[in-house]
């Protein structure tokens, strides 16, 4: 009988098999290196465009901060000028006031009638004077309510006084300043 020896033949096919294994597993190996590669070229290319994008923005946030830096001092400067200008306005408007109250008073002085004082404080003014009668007092009253820049006219003190041989009346008012609206 004739033998065949087929155990070189065996050996040879694992090895044949094993090398085939390991010829894919290196070949896997490769092809998962150069995948992980590629993602990491990748992932490092929108990371750097990210970055850029950052930098670009807070570029554009450091200007912004700049102009709003200039847009809030221009508003205080504003504010500022607005300030003036109210105060100025207020100047103006309170330059005419007292010629108007002293104008105003002196048309509603009737004949016998002496002023001997006028202070005006906080836009409170105090007279005092001398009349001859208590009409007289009375008329000056109605006279100075009757006024667009006298308002509340009230008398204080009224007392019966003599002057160089004659009966006069004493009398001290106060009443209030009211600028009148521009028409």
């Amino acid at each position: 009988m004739i033998r065949i020896n087929l155990l070189p033949v065996r050996a040879a096919q694992r090895k044949e098999r094993l090398r085939s294994q390991l010829s894919i597993f290196f070949l896997c190996m490769i092809l998962v290196c150069i995948g992980c590669g590629a993602l990491y070229v990748q992932k490092s290319a929108a990371i750097k465009d990210v970055k850029g994008e950052i930098a670009s923005i807070d570029q554009k946030n450091k200007e912004l901060r700049k102009k709003i830096g200039q847009v809030k001092d221009f508003e205080k400067k504003k504010a500022d000028l607005e300030k003036k200008l109210a105060v100025l306005t207020k100047l103006k408007t309170g330059k005419s006031g007292p010629v108007h109250l002293l104008d105003e008073l002196s048309a509603a002085l009737p004949d016998k009638l002496w002023l001997t004082k006028f202070s005006e404080k906080s836009g409170k003014i105090n007279l005092a004077g001398v009349a001859d009668s208590e009409n007289t007092v009375a008329v000056f009253m109605k006279r100075l309510d009757s006024s667009p820049y006298y308002k509340n006219v009230e008398l204080s003190v009224t007392e019966q006084t003599k002057a160089g041989g004659r009966k006069m009346q004493k009398f001290t008012l106060n009443c209030s300043v009211e600028a009148p609206s521009p028409e």
